[in-house]
């Protein structure tokens, strides 16, 4: 069945896409926002335990992983977070300031939601839901967009439509299939800011930790480290900073643990030793540390508990090492299930950093998390989306 002629149609309504579709309104384009879902941004109104992480005062380039590392440039520094918090204040949205400069909402995430449809609704913006999308092919004109009920013509295609994370909110990978219909490279993609498993030995060592959260700081392999706190789960590790490194970790890796990062323990023990201390490591470092934590690590023979005035040359290194440098090998990660974003995606490359237009067929844009952009944990991913789908809403 033949359906109505729009400008552009937007597929997603995501963040990305919903910031994409407003901008695109706002030049006089003819909008159609279609998604599969029965509601409009779905992964916002979970994200940030409800309140949404929406920016961070601080936000550079390097806080993204993409292959090519200058795609993010352009559209980061045309659309910043104070542009953001410009159409925060239009909406009248309380916020507050955490941790590592990130923006949380006063109250919920909807408020996000409320101010994405508020600007496409001003932007004149067509925003149809519970609409399952089957094809996408290239016509003389522009395009034809098929769906279970009608069929739609445009000029121009925006793929706003995600990567594989949350499954049970509808993740799907019909993004990197209309990629490589029209013959663009999809870079392998995997879970990412997402939680560790454990071995099993491990997982039975670590058992009785789980709710246990303390201040770490954790290195990757590749020297990439983040301080923050760690959890321990029934399943393995997960915290903020665990969450931050698994964008840098490959199956087989281990990390590398400084369980005390604002402690010099070399000293703190050093002055114990020369007081010939007959205090226990294990209540020495309990001062520090959960007891449950340095009981596991004495009884997994980690740590030899002696008084410090007992403590070799040998025990001092190991403890110092164990403490600071504490090595953990993953089993894998929760995946997709949990996972807050893929990694990988559509090759940057074969985009406009300034449009993301696709280059070799005119009218076609990717924008979000379909591509191969992800950001840190803290706020980033959102304003990548809101960046991303303002520059493309400036061309599409």
């Amino acid at each position: 069945m033949a359906g109505q002629q729009f400008d552009v149609i937007v597929i997603g309504a995501g963040a990305a896409g919903l910031m994409c579709a407003a901008q695109a309104g706002y030049r006089g384009r003819r909008v159609l926002l279609l998604d599969h879902a029965k509601q409009a941004g779905k992964k916002i109104l979970i994200s940030g335990g409800g309140r949404c992480n929406f920016t961070n005062m601080d936000v550079e380039p390097s806080n993204y992983l993409c292959s090519n590392e200058h795609f993010v440039k352009s559209a980061l520094s045309r659309y910043t977070q104070w542009d953001f918090l410009s159409l925060i204040a239009k909406y009248e949205i309380a916020y507050h300031e955490r941790d590592f400069g990130q923006l949380f909402c006063d109250d919920s995430a909807k408020d996000i939601v409320r101010l994405l449809m508020g600007e496409c609704n001003e932007a004149g913006v067509k925003v149809q839901l519970r609409t399952e999308i089957t094809n996408v092919t290239k016509t003389d004109s522009g395009f034809e967009v098929q769906t279970s009920g009608l069929n739609y013509q445009c000029e121009s295609v925006v793929i706003a439509t995600g990567g594989l994370s949350m499954p049970k909110l509808g993740a799907t990978p019909f993004g990197y299939k209309v990629a490589e219909q029209f013959g663009l490279t999809v870079l392998p993609t995997r879970a990412g800011l997402v939680p560790f498993t454990l071995h099993d030995h491990d997982k039975a060592i670590y058992a009785d930790l789980s709710g246990v959260s303390l201040p770490i700081r954790v290195e990757s392999k590749d020297g990439t480290s983040f301080p923050a706190d760690m959890l321990f789960t029934h399943r393995g590790l997960s915290g903020p900073s665990i969450l931050q490194i698994s964008n840098y970790w490959l199956p087989g890796e281990a990390v590398s643990i400084d369980l005390l990062p604002h402690i010099d323990l070399k000293q703190e023990l050093d002055n114990l030793k020369q007081q010939s201390s007959n205090q226990s490591l294990k209540n020495t470092l309990a001062q520090w540390l959960p007891k449950r934590f340095i009981e596991a690590l004495i009884e997994s023979k980690q740590l030899v508990d002696k008084p410090i005035k007992q403590l070799q040359h040998k025990d001092l290194d190991n403890t110092i090492a164990t403490i600071h440098q504490w090595q953990v090998k993953p089993n894998g990660t929760e995946g997709y299930r949990t996972a807050e974003v893929t990694l990988g995606g559509v090759d940057t490359n074969q985009l406009s950093s300034k449009t993301m237009e696709c280059k070799s067929v005119k009218g076609l844009y990717f924008i979000g998390e379909v591509t191969d952009v992800t950001g840190w944990l803290g706020g980033y991913n959102f304003q990548w989306a809101w960046a991303c789908g303002w520059a493309c809403g400036q061309d599409c």
